[in-house]
Formats: structure tokens, C-alpha cells, sequence
């Protein structure tokens, strides 16, 4: 069942966080590579990232030499960071809500970083992700934190953008409808369901 979270609000949300966003970053370097491995970030790979907000990923996708890299977020204070941030590196970077926004390109990679619980049907975007995928192409979602710290800290501010983190195995039998799910980890510090489309 769809979660009453009004658009809106999530731009609003976002749109008043972003100049103080990357300063209150907290990186977790391992569970970042993990994640990009999991997700087969690799050389010569076409990147949708999803939700992509000041573009945390994207030094990450550069690093590892992918084909391409398209940014995806809904909120125009964010994709105006990410692109000034990035506006030499040839990743290109879309105000766009990913549910209404009409994309012509396929994608080898697509990947949901720390933003999954701001969509409220998931089954929905989802089904929206896996129509993007190039045949052999990997769909990931993932959290850099554990679902129990991550539902502590949307507890908060984030309580009216936000639903809770479904169970990975709730996850990755969803996904399943569409895609070869191979991988469902949820640790301390990490939490990814990944899966290929055949």
C-alpha cells in the first residue's frame, strides 16, 4: 500500500537541507566499496543513479571509469550542487521526479543509494527501474547503515518524507518479480538487495 508522503514535502525537505548537506556528510569508506562491488560499478558501465542528491556517488563512479553516470533527484537544490560540483566531469545530472520523467537512454547500472524509504510505493518504482535496465543489467538498493539505525534516523525531521526500510527478504522477493536477485546483505553497517535482469 502506497505511504501518504506528499511529494512536495520531500522537495521541501531536501531543497532546505542542501546547502549544509555535504558538510554533514559521514562517509563510510568500506560499506561504500562494498556497495559499488555489489552493484558491479565497473569500468565501461552506464550509471543511473537514482536519488543521487549532491552527487555523494559520483567521485566513487569516476574513480572506477564507467561509461556514463546520469543523476537523478527530485529536489533542485541538490542537483544544482551536484552539478556545479561536477560540471567538468562529463557526469550529467537531472531534476527530475524518476517516476514521471521520461528517460530514452537503457542503463547497464542502476542504483538507489541511502534514499529507498523516500518513495512510497516501491513496488512502483521498481517496476519503474527494471523498465531502464539493458538486458544483464544490475538494479541495487542500498544503505551505507544497518535498517535498524537507518529507521532511527529518519525517526526524526525525516518521520513525514520517509516510510520505514522493508525487511531485505520482503525486498528482494519484490525485485524478484522482475529481476534474478543474488544478492540480500544486511549487517551493522550495510544493508543491499541487488539483482540482474535476465
Amino acid at each position: 500500500m502506497e505511504a501518504l508522503i506528499r511529494k512536495e514535502d520531500i522537495i521541501d525537505f531536501f531543497n532546505e537541507r542542501a546547502s549544509e548537506w555535504d558538510a554533514r556528510l559521514v562517509r563510510n569508506e568500506a560499506a561504500i566499496s562494498y556497495i559499488l562491488d555489489a552493484a558491479g560499478i565497473t569500468e565501461g558501465v552506464r550509471v543511473l543513479d537514482v536519488a543521487c542528491g549532491t552527487g555523494v556517488l559520483f567521485p566513487d563512479y569516476l574513480k572506477r571509469k564507467t561509461a556514463s553516470v546520469l543523476g537523478v533527484d527530485i529536489s533542485s537544490s541538490m542537483v544544482e550542487i551536484a552539478r556545479n560540483k561536477f560540471a567538468r566531469t562529463g557526469v550529467d545530472v537531472l531534476c527530475a521526479d524518476i517516476m514521471e520523467t521520461d528517460l530514452s537512454a537503457c542503463f547497464d547500472r542502476v542504483v538507489v543509494y541511502n534514499a529507498f524509504p523516500h518513495f512510497p510505493d516501491p513496488a512502483a518504482l521498481i517496476e519503474r527501474l527494471c523498465g531502464v535496465l539493458s538486458p544483464g543489467g544490475r538494479l541495487t538498493i542500498a544503505h551505507s547503515m544497518s535498517r535498524a539505525q537507518l529507521d532511527r534516523h529518519h525517526s526524526g525531521a525525516a518521520s513525514g518524507v520517509s516510510v520505514g526500510l522493508m525487511h531485505e527478504d520482503e525486498l528482494a522477493t519484490l525485485m524478484g518479480r522482475k529481476l534474478a536477485v543474488d544478492i540480500k546483505i544486511s549487517t551493522h553497517d550495510r544493508f543491499i538487495v541487488s539483482g540482474a535482469r535476465a
